[in-house]
């Protein structure tokens, strides 16, 4: 009688070992997703970082052209 209840909790630890294992399977896929989505993300700061600089030039240029035709005060 002894060796019924000692089963039925050896039944669920094993369950829930089971579970566990599972969820930190799924834990370390999600690690590795996110770990991309950084790196992602890392990347598009970079180009609109660079965007920027460029916006910058181009306008430091158009100021530039308005002086020399005389149209720095029309706009």
């Amino acid at each position: 009688m002894t060796d019924g209840p000692d089963n039925l909790i050896l039944l669920y630890l094993r369950r829930i070992d089971e579970k566990v294992d599972r969820i930190a399977e799924d834990v370390q896929d999600l690690k590795v997703r996110v770990t991309a989505i950084e790196g992602r993300l890392g990347i598009m700061t970079t180009e609109i970082a660079a965007m920027s600089l460029r916006l910058d030039r181009l306008e430091k240029r158009v100021e530039r052209i308005e002086r020399r035709m005389g149209l720095a005060g029309a706009a």
